[in-house]
This record gives structure tokens, C-alpha cells and sequence, in this order.
């Protein structure tokens, strides 16, 4: 009877994890612009709960919503995918700002004919995730009807009926592709708080800019210009306010250039693209060199004579060209500033560019407008001298720091490892220890005044950049270093994974690569006896005396890396992960693909081929568990048949290792 209700409870169990989710479902439509071109139109209909992501996605992140077209000689795509305006959001699963659709996404391809046509196919790849588990990445094949269209199912997803595209909380609408009319790119923008957090930093780069040697001591020397110019306080004062506006519209026009360049689908590009990334590190090297003393970055003299002589001019338009001539004269302080904010702005996208400029400007126009309207404030400025300089030093270090930010996202690109975390960190220590000891008057640098004594204010950021720089060292020894997350490559993108000098977990038992049986490795950091083939794991475990835990488990999948990160590695459940149980992980992501003889018919995707291990344990597990979510965890027996009833995503750690020791229990009895 005991026996028996335990089946039952087993069956329950597994029935209730019955969760084979089809939360997308594609329709396919045609749009007639004229007689030779047509809007491909695919039709993404989202489950309640679930989301889909867009084509532009930063690094580390989901894997993006991507379209491939069967070529033939009789049409041509015109422009890329366009896809309806998504919500830009924080997301909880991937712990970053993603541009994802709730409900319904709308994605658009023009094309050309070139002949006679019926229709033409096509594949989607695409990612849906929920608030806390994702599936594998998917594929669905599609059809577009040149004379009508076409449904395309997957799986068997019930219909619904969708109202206007909002996100859970109804906070962020997003619109949808116009079904009659043809509509232009749509791009993914950046939030509001993206935008205000771009105008806050370039608001604090312009004020650090308004204490360079060359920004500086212009405010005394233009506020007393346009006082004494001017016949009346007020007519100053409108003045200065005038060159402060005159100002602003520089440096927008600037950052207006800037995306009118290069375009907002290019702009989005940037932040993953290798290649941009590896400009931008050589040229905020370049700017850093040239805030450190090596050489000044100026503009042809020519320009600022030119600017100077129709600065001469009465009115506005004079007013305006002695904006100009500040930004070309102190260009060899701003430049390399501007130039930061404008690379960093670039590679967010949109108006980012736009704003950046603005923030920037404000902090610098500002100064002169306020002077001018209280000019006995002039009096309580500090007095020129070697403290500017000081100030350009700083920001010639912060450079070369947010450098090396750039480089190491092409190096996750390309998968070079030649900048992993601990050499990041180690660069950063290195940059920070300098600052430490320039500002503490150790280092001179070529336009240093000759002195033996340091300011106040000069000791107490020393102390800063000195604390900084103790905070970053146990890094090197794999502490998260919270503070600057985000900045350096993620923990498992090191040169080990126990961090420097560490010899990894001593809690238990350390099996050597010697010893490791045919088809398995360690699992690092913790060295588990790990298997990515099934057929080889069970055979060891027979082998052993060991039942199996089977790991269903992804590249990208985030909550598969905290069950490993902070339940893993607890104790209670590290000794049972490496002596009581043997781990089978299956990528169902792995896009490596499988030799020719493996290559078979799908069960559960009519028409489709099993080409990639990832696609083979996905199927897997979706036929034998009827599941297709991540993290799942199965302890079975040498049967192949459950011990307890499998679980998904526990942070629990109590929970968690109570649940592996009530499967090892049912295997000894």
C-alpha cells in the first residue's frame, strides 16, 4: 500500500510538472506596396506571462529574435527586418535593460520581385522567457503567400485573443506594425532612466570639464567681457545667457550629427559589435594619453582665427561665434571628453547621442549665465593654477579605465580570452594604484607644478583611489566585486574560475583529470565529475553504484548559473553533487552539431531535423520529462526511472538538498 501511494504521489507529481510551453505562436501575412514589392509580414502572438525578445540585444543576454530568408533568383530583400516598437525594461531573469514584446510583436521585411513568385519561406529563430525561467532557444519555419496568407503553428498552442501590447503592469505600451501602410525602421530605444542616467554622467563630464586649464579661467575673463560690453546689468546678463544657449546648440548639434551619421540601427549595433568596440578602446587610449601630458589634441589654428574675426559681429549671430571659438580654443580639454561621452552615448543608441551633448553643454553654460547675472560671485572662484591640472590627470586615468571596458567586450565577442577578469582586474589595480600615487605626489607628470606639498582636497581623493584600489585586489581571488558590476568580464569568463592562486574547493573529495572517467570532466569551480553525454554518465553510474541526477540545463540560462552559484556550492549539497550522486548536465542550447548519422526526424516538430546536440537533449527532454524549461533537475536509478519527482529552479538551499537526499534514500531501498 506504501508502495503504491508513492507511485501515485510520483505520477501526481509528474503530471503537475507536465510543462512542455509553446508560448509564441507565428502568423504569416502579406502586405501589397505595388505591383513589384511587398511587406512580409510575421506575427508573433505571446502567451499571457511569457515574453519574446527583439533583434537588437546587448551582450550576454538572450539569444535575439533573428529572421533568414530562402534566397531564390526571382526576388531581393530590401532594408532589414523591421519589428514594432518593444518595451525596454529591466529584466529579472538576465539582470539587465532588454528591449523585449508582451502579448504581440510585429516584425516586417520588404522585398523586391525579380520574377514569378507564389510565395517564399523562411525560418525564426527566437527566445521566451517568463519572470523566472527561459526556454531553449526555438525554430519555426515560415511561409509568406504572395496572394493570401498563411498560418503557421507550433506545437499546438491555443489560440488567444490579444488587446493592446502592454507590458504585466500595463506601464509601457508598445505599438504595433501598421497592417495598410508602409512604415519606417522601427528601432529599439533606450528607457527614460537609460536617457536620464546618459544626461546625469555627461552633466558631471561637463562640470569636471569646466575645471580644466582651458575651460576654467575663461568664466571670469567672458562674464567681465559682457558686463562691461553692455550698457545695462540686464542687457549683460541677457548677453551671457545668450552665449550660454549659444553653447548648448553647439554641442546638441553635435551629438544631432552624430546619430544623423550614423543612424539609429547603427547606433544600436555598437554596443555588441567587436569591431566598434575595439575603435572606441583605441581612442579613449588616444584621449587618455592626451589628458596625461603626452601631447595636446588641438584643432587647425585656422578655425579659431576664422571664428574670432565673426565673433567681431554685433547681435546674436557675434555672441554665437564666440561659443564656437571657446568650444575649437578649449578643445584640447573638452575633446577627449566629448569624445567619451559621444562613444558611450553612440553605443545605447537613439537620441542618447542627443542627450549626452545636452547634459554636457549645461554644466558648462551654465556657469557663465549665473556669473553673469551675480558677478560678485567671481569673487569666491578659486584662483587658477596647478589644481586644473590635476583635475585633467584624473579624468586622463578614468579614460584609460573605461577603456579597457570596450576591449574586453570585443574579447567576450570573439571569444579570445586574452582579457579575461582577472587581467581586467589586475589592469584596474594597476590604473587606480597609479592615480593613488600621482595624487599623493609620488608620480609627476610633464605639466606638474614643482611642489612638496599637496592640498587637502588632493590627499582625501588619494585616499579615495587608494581604498578603491584595496577594494579591487581580493577580485583577483574571485570576490564579486559588486560595486563595478557590470564593468569587467562576468565570473565565468576568467583565467580560472577559482580566481588567482586558488587551488578550487577542498570541502570534499578532488578527483584530478587523471583519474576522470572516459567522456567526463570537472565541473569548475567547485571540481564535480561531470558528463554531457547520457548514454556515458548512466553507464558510469552503473559502473559506480551512484544514482543519476540529470541537469537540463543552457549557455543562457541565468537561473541554471545562480542554482549553481549559490546552491551548488553550499556545503550540504556540494558533497552530495560530488560523492553521492553522478551529474549528467545536457546543453539544450549547444550549438555544436551532431554527426550525420545522429541527424533525425523531430517527434514534436513536424518537418524538422535534429541537427544540434542542443536540439537532441531539448527534444529529450521534452518527450521524456514534458518539459522544455530550465534549469530541470532529475534523480533517476539505473532503470532510467525517477527516484523523486524532478524540480526546476529552488534557491532554496534547505529545500534543495532535502529534496537530493530523499532521491538518494529511495535508491538504497
Amino acid at each position: 500500500m506504501k508502495k503504491l501511494t508513492t507511485l501515485l504521489l510520483i505520477a501526481f507529481a509528474t503530471i503537475a510538472n507536465a510543462q512542455i510551453h509553446n508560448p509564441v505562436k507565428w502568423k504569416t501575412a502579406v502586405e501589397k506596396i505595388n505591383d513589384n514589392e511587398y511587406y512580409l509580414v510575421a506575427t508573433a502572438s505571446i502567451e499571457a506571462g511569457w515574453k519574446l525578445y527583439g533583434q537588437n540585444i546587448p551582450p550576454n543576454g538572450p539569444v535575439p529574435t533573428s529572421f533568414k530568408y530562402t534566397q531564390t533568383p526571382t526576388f531581393e530583400l530590401v532594408g532589414k527586418t523591421e519589428e514594432s516598437k518593444p518595451i525596454v525594461k529591466h529584466d529579472k531573469v538576465f539582470d539587465m535593460e532588454i528591449a523585449y514584446f508582451y502579448k504581440q510583436a510585429v516584425f516586417k521585411q520588404r522585398i523586391k520581385l525579380l520574377g514569378e513568385l507564389t510565395s517564399i519561406k523562411a525560418e525564426v529563430e527566437f527566445m521566451s522567457c517568463d519572470d523566472s525561467n527561459c526556454l531553449p532557444p526555438d525554430t519555426v519555419d515560415l511561409e509568406f503567400f504572395l496572394s493570401g496568407t498563411a498560418t503557421t503553428n507550433q506545437g499546438a498552442t491555443p489560440q488567444f485573443t490579444f488587446g493592446n501590447n502592454t507590458d504585466a503592469n500595463n506601464t509601457v505600451p508598445a505599438t504595433t506594425v501598421s497592417q495598410t501602410t508602409p512604415k519606417a525602421p522601427a528601432t529599439t530605444p533606450i528607457s527614460r532612466q537609460g536617457l536620464w542616467t546618459i544626461f546625469f554622467i555627461s552633466f558631471l563630464s561637463g562640470f569636471a570639464a569646466l575645471l580644466t586649464p582651458c575651460v576654467f579661467p575663461m568664466i571670469p575673463m567672458t562674464v567681465s567681457y559682457f558686463t562691461k560690453q553692455s550698457k545695462t546689468k540686464a542687457k549683460g546678463i541677457r548677453n551671457a545667457i545668450s552665449y550660454g544657449i549659444s553653447i548648448i546648440v553647439i554641442y546638441v548639434l553635435l551629438g544631432s550629427v552624430v546619430t544623423a551619421i550614423f543612424g539609429a540601427d547603427v547606433l544600436n549595433a555598437l554596443a555588441s559589435n567587436s569591431l566598434f568596440n575595439l575603435i572606441f578602446f583605441l581612442i579613449l587610449v588616444v584621449f587618455a594619453i592626451s589628458f596625461l601630458g603626452a601631447f595636446e589634441i588641438t584643432l587647425p589654428s585656422s578655425w579659431s582665427t576664422k571664428i574670432d574675426a565673426q565673433a567681431d559681429r554685433s547681435g546674436f549671430i557675434g555672441i554665437f561665434f564666440m561659443a564656437l571659438a571657446l568650444a575649437i580654443v578649449s578643445f584640447s580639454c573638452t575633446g577627449p571628453i566629448v569624445g567619451s561621452l559621444l562613444v558611450q552615448a553612440a553605443s545605447q543608441g537613439g537620441i542618447a547621442p542627443i542627450m549626452g551633448m545636452f547634459g554636457f553643454s549645461l554644466a558648462i553654460a551654465l556657469p557663465f549665465a549665473l556669473f553673469a547675472a551675480f558677478p560678485g560671485w567671481l569673487h569666491s572662484l578659486p584662483k587658477s593654477g596647478g589644481w586644473m591640472n590635476t583635475v585633467k590627470v584624473v579624468l586622463g586615468f578614468l579614460e584609460l579605465a573605461l577603456a579597457f571596458k570596450f576591449l574586453s567586450i570585443a574579447d567576450l565577442v570573439w571569444d579570445l580570452h586574452w582579457l579575461e577578469r582577472e587581467v581586467f582586474i589586475a589592469i584596474w589595480i594597476a590604473i587606480f594604484g597609479a592615480l593613488s600615487l600621482y595624487l599623493f605626489g609620488k608620480i609627476r607628470l610633464p605639466h606638474d607644478d614643482a611642489t612638496d606639498r599637496i592640498s587637502v582636497g588632493r590627499l582625501l581623493l588619494g585616499l579615495v583611489s587608494l581604498s578603491f584600489t584595496v577594494y579591487l585586489i581580493p577580485g583577483l581571488w574571485g570576490a564579486p566585486l559588486s560595486i563595478i558590476s557590470g564593468f569587467p568580464p562576468p565570473q565565468y569568463y576568467s583565467e580560472s574560475p577559482y580566481g588567482v592562486g586558488h587551488k578550487g574547493n577542498t570541502a570534499t573529495t578532488v578527483t584530478s583529470s587523471e583519474e576522470l572517467p572516459q567522456g567526463a570532466h570537472l565541473f569548475q569551480p567547485y571540481d564535480i565529475v561531470t558528463f554531457n553525454d547520457y548514454q556515458q554518465g548512466l553507464e558510469y553510474a552503473k559502473q559506480v553504484g551512484k544514482p543519476v541526477l540529470l541537469d537540463f540545463t543552457g549557455k543562457s540560462c541565468v537561473n541554471c548559473r545562480k542554482m549553481e552559484d549559490n546552491v551548488w556550492g553550499k556545503p550540504e549539497v556540494l558533497n552530495i553533487l560530488k560523492n553521492k550522486v553522478v551529474l549528467i548536465s545536457l546543453l539544450v542550447d549547444d550549438k555544436n552539431e551532431l554527426p550525420e548519422n545522429e541527424v533525425k526526424p523531430s517527434k514534436i516538430r513536424e518537418g524538422k531535423m535534429i541537427k544540434t546536440i542542443g536540439q537532441k537533449w531539448s527534444e529529450f527532454q521534452a518527450l521524456r520529462y514534458h518539459s522544455n524549461s530550465q534549469p530541470l533537475y532529475v534523480l533517476m536509478g539505473h532503470d532510467e526511472q525517477n527516484l523523486v519527482p524532478p524540480v526546476g529552479y529552488t534557491p532554496d538551499v534547505e529545500k534543495f538538498s532535502s529534496w537530493l537526499h530523499s532521491g538518494i534514500s529511495a535508491f538504497g531501498k
